[in-house]
């Protein structure tokens, strides 16, 4: 059996926006599903638009979601260099290779010529096609103009007739017209390769077996096979993948401006709840409606047959909620470690029992970004309203919140410890003595303490979290508010 042979092609053009990392995934789960191999290759031909830096965030986010590439740039293998700007020969040898084969020209067109026919094109409101204007060249004339150094391309040669048939393993059998197609440029005149040529003769050249890529380039795969066909080699399986979608109807980004995956990771979503979520953004797995998979569980189910051609919702409530639920499954002990570089940016006061705090944030966080609202009010008591102390549940008043919190003064300042047990054996029984509910009492302290509507814990969870020194200024301070 054929090993299975999959790549990923990225273009060192900025962020690593979600269609992109969509793609990594299921080129990376089409190859592993099948024991094949994963190859990362970098498409830089498109100079303008290299971004510095863009190479090393495609490496970090790929080894922060665990796409490990068997081939590439920083690895090498038996096909490369896997950088396109270093296989510039490569390009040229096949561009001429394909003019003698009768697939390409020569084109010695210059700007202006170009431009007047676009300018003609939008006048009579038509899609602009090059004319073919050099396609009738002799050979005696292509040789003398290279000769004399004349600038040129090298453009596809396309049948005027027929069609170009091509299956997709997503959309079915296409039919396209080759009149429809444009004779667009495989080689520049700075003797870089457009995308259309290059990722065809790298595709043959490193044996890859399926190219996974956006819909957006279903108009394109004619024109590949014609190549293949001119070239006499076997023709790849395509797997074109559905739009990402916003919620309003939008195409997805980073043009736009749209979140990438160093975006999500830097607001504290966790890779495997990223990873699991755009798995979904277009596949269903077949005859479960199980919603969590780790990477090793969408190798083991991850099938063809169940991609789908309709676009996807790229739902950031969703994404919150599955990473929320990635995060309780943690260990208090992991989410603590997750946890700590927001509470060294957040978090200045000392004496502060993080491991509590952790204990309080853990089932309460859909992503770490989430923590600073939770815990803005120790570093600070926001200003509030004495209003805050009435609650209809916890039967509170401005009056008996203010006989709660003048009691909890006076009992807290003779504590030494602040730990849970002696709290609640001194509070407790004093709740009992004024024939109060426990939530005029708590809910006045929670109040005082943390000034918000919300809070991480309880009032006894906030009083040993802040300690003896600052809750008692705080419930002074909620007193005095009161009075």
């Amino acid at each position: 059996m054929k090993e299975i042979r999959t790549r990923f092609a990225p273009s060192p053009t900025g962020y690593m926006h979600i269609g992109n990392l969509r793609t990594a995934l299921y080129t990376y789960l089409i190859a592993k599903h099948e024991g094949g191999k994963f190859i990362l290759r970098i498409e830089d031909t498109d100079q303008k638009r290299y971004v510095e830096g863009a190479v090393e965030i495609i490496y970090n986010t790929l080894k922060l979601v665990g796409l490990d590439h068997d081939e590439g740039p920083d690895i090498g293998g038996e096909y490369g260099p896997y950088v396109q700007s270093e296989r510039k020969d490569i390009y040229l040898e096949y561009a001429k290779k394909l003019v003698d084969l009768g697939g390409a020209y020569y084109c010695f067109c210059d700007k202006e010529r170009l431009d007047s026919l676009r300018e003609k094109a939008e006048e009579e409101k038509t899609t602009f096609r090059y004319d073919g204007h050099c396609k009738s060249l002799s050979k005696e004339e292509v040789q003398a103009k290279l000769a004399a150094g004349e600038p040129y391309v090298i453009r596809q040669r396309i049948p005027k007739t027929g069609q170009t048939t091509f299956v997709d393993a997503v959309y079915g059998s296409i039919t396209v017209e080759n009149s429809e197609l444009d004779e667009g440029v495989l080689l520049k005149s700075d003797g870089l390769p457009t995308y259309n040529f290059a990722n065809v003769i790298d595709d043959n050249l490193m044996k890859i077996t399926h190219v996974i890529r956006g819909s957006e380039y279903l108009s394109s795969a004619p024109k590949y096979n014609l190549l293949y066909d001119a070239f006499g080699w076997d023709i790849p399986t395509y797997v074109h993948l559905p739009l990402i979608m916003k919620e309003g109807g939008k195409k997805l980004s980073k043009r736009e401006g749209d979140a990438s995956f160093e975006d999500y990771y830097n607001k504290g979503f966790l890779p495997e709840a990223i990873i699991n979520y755009i798995a979904l953004l277009g596949w269903s797995p077949g005859g479960t409606e199980e919603e969590f998979f780790s990477l090793e569980e969408l190798v083991e189910n991850f099938e063809l047959k169940g991609l789908n051609k309709s676009p996807a919702v790229f739902d950031v409530n969703k994404l919150r909620w599955m990473n929320g639920e990635y995060i309780r499954k943690k260990s208090t002990e992991e989410f603590h470690a997750m946890a700590l570089p927001y509470y060294k940016k957040y978090i200045s006061a000392k004496g502060i029992d993080l491991e509590l705090l952790s204990r309080l944030l853990h089932t309460r966080v859909d992503a770490l970004e989430d923590i600073q609202d939770h815990v803005d009010f120790i570093e600070k008591l926001p200003e509030y309203d004495a209003t805050l102390f009435v609650h209809k549940k916890m039967k509170t008043t401005l009056e008996n919140s203010l006989d709660s919190l003048k009691k909890a003064l006076e009992i807290l300042n003779d504590l030494e410890t602040r730990d849970a047990d002696t709290i609640h054996n001194t509070l407790f029984p004093a709740i009992k003595e004024m024939g109060i509910k426990n939530g005029q009492m708590l809910w006045p302290i929670r109040t005082a303490l943390s000034g918000k509507q919300s809070s991480p814990g309880g009032g006894t969870d906030l009083l040993i979290l802040l300690g003896k020194d600052e809750s008692l200024r705080r419930i002074q301070k909620g007193i005095d508010k009161l009075k």
